[in-house]
This record gives C-alpha cells, sequence and structure tokens, in this order.
C-alpha cells in the first residue's frame, strides 16, 4: 500500500490541505486527470503507454504476492475470464448505479464550491488520445480494483478483520486518493468503495468491478469534452488559468 494507492492518498490529502490553504477558493482550482506528456505524437504515445506499463508492474506484483501452492491468484479473487458475459453484464450494472449519482454529485459539488475543476481529458484531443484514454481507464480498473479489494480484502481477513471493517477502511482509503479532487469526490468514491466492497463480499470476484470501473472511466474520459461543452459552468475549465498547488 505504501508504494501504491496508500501512497497517492497521503499525497492527496495533503494536496487538498494545500487547496484550502490556497488564496484562489477550491471551487476556482482545477486539476488535469490525463495531461498530455509530449507534443509530438510519437512521444506522448511512448511516454504513456510507458505509465500504464509500470503501473500494471505493481498490479502484477500483487498477483505474484497472493500466489499460494495449489491455487491460482486469478481464481483466488475472480479475475478471471471464466463467465465472461456474466461480468460484462454485472460490471455495466454496476457503472450504471455509480455513474448517474456520481455525476449527480460532482455536479452538486461544483455548484457548492467544494469540488475541483477537474478537466478529465483534453479538449482537443488528437487522433491517438481516445485509445490512450481507453488504455489509462482500463489500468486504472485493474489497479484500483485488484489492489483496494482482491488484495486489500484477502489480507485484511487473513489478519482476523470483519467483513464490515474491511469494506468501510477500504472505502475510506478510495476517498482519501481522490482527495486532490475536493470533498465531493472524496465522499462520492466512498460511496463506490462501500459499493465494490459490498458487491466483492458477496460474489468474491474482482472482474465485474474491474470492467465497472473500466466503464465508468472511459465514459468519463472520452466524454469529457462533449459535456465541457454542453455545461461548461459545471464541467469546462476558468477562461483564464487560476493559481492551484501543484
Amino acid at each position: 500500500m505504501a508504494c501504491t494507492l496508500g501512497q497517492s492518498a497521503v499525497y492527496s490529502l495533503l494536496l487538498l490541505a494545500r487547496r484550502f490553504m490556497a488564496s484562489v477558493p477550491l471551487a476556482q482550482q482545477q486539476t488535469s486527470l490525463n495531461p498530455a506528456q509530449s507534443t509530438q505524437a510519437l512521444w506522448d504515445i511512448v511516454y504513456q503507454v510507458l505509465d500504464v506499463a509500470f503501473s500494471l508492474a505493481l498490479v502484477g506484483l500483487v498477483v505474484y504476492l497472493l500466489w499460494d501452492l495449489g491455487s491460482s491468484p486469478f481464481r483466488r479473487i475472480g479475475l478471471d475470464l471464466h463467465r465472461p458475459g456474466r461480468d460484462l453484464g454485472a460490471g455495466a450494472a454496476i457503472a450504471l448505479a455509480i455513474g448517474i449519482p456520481g455525476l449527480a454529485l460532482y455536479a452538486a459539488g461544483r455548484v457548492l464550491g467544494i469540488t475541483v475543476q477537474v478537466q478529465a481529458s483534453p479538449l482537443d484531443p488528437a487522433w491517438w488520445t481516445i485509445p490512450l484514454l481507453v488504455l489509462a481507464a482500463v489500468r486504472a480498473g485493474l489497479q484500483e480494483e485488484v489492489i483496494m479489494i482482491g488484495y486489500l480484502f484477502t489480507r485484511l481477513r487473513q489478519a482476523g478483520w470483519n467483513a464490515w471493517t474491511i469494506i468501510l477502511v477500504s472505502a475510506a482509503v478510495r476517498g482519501s486518493y481522490h482527495a486532490y479532487q475536493g470533498v465531493g469526490p472524496i465522499l462520492g468514491n466512498f460511496v463506490m468503495g462501500v459499493v465494490f466492497g459490498w458487491y466483492y463480499k458477496r460474489s468474491g470476484r474482482v472482474m465485474p468491478l474491474v470492467v465497472a470501473h473500466a466503464i465508468l472511466d472511459i465514459v468519463s474520459f472520452v466524454g469529457y469534452p462533449l459535456a465541457a461543452a454542453w455545461w461548461p459552468a459545471v464541467f469546462a475549465p476558468p477562461p483564464s488559468p487560476s493559481p492551484s498547488p501543484s
């Protein structure tokens, strides 16, 4: 956890504290989720693909740590393709149940001034942008669900924690590493963590959660320019850059 999402949670909470202490109100600050890493297509693609690959290496480490003699770690946490149709359907249903309230919560947070303006993707995407955004969404789904659900739940159960304590702790960490986006995303991701944890407790499968997370992020990333055009007051960045802690 200290090498992956736990570290992100600590830095995200520190950034939120800095945002509150900044002279610019929280609602006028902004953050970018998928900024271009180069103005040249080739190097942007190379750096972003490498970023995804190194993140997935940590997922591979977690899977290795779950390996046990006589049992596959993929089967152990339900990260397999044994029932693709059911997993895809369950993931889509979870994404729909989480996505609409989450969008409403983000909009409410922007109106109330407790949520940072989040630029989910470039407003002027190039031809290579959408495939990279889809890849980033799949990376996020694997990284967060395999580590925060599959690995953390397994280890805390082995430590003797009860199910609901594990669910609430995992959800709290999930909310914490989204703190850089403001108060609204903390609450939204905490609720998402509770729902995901409850589903995993009942099903024992991570794959539908990876699917749901990837769908949510693909819609957010790819659909962001359209949302910014339709509802600029809520989704679009301010006309001129405003100071914000980085």
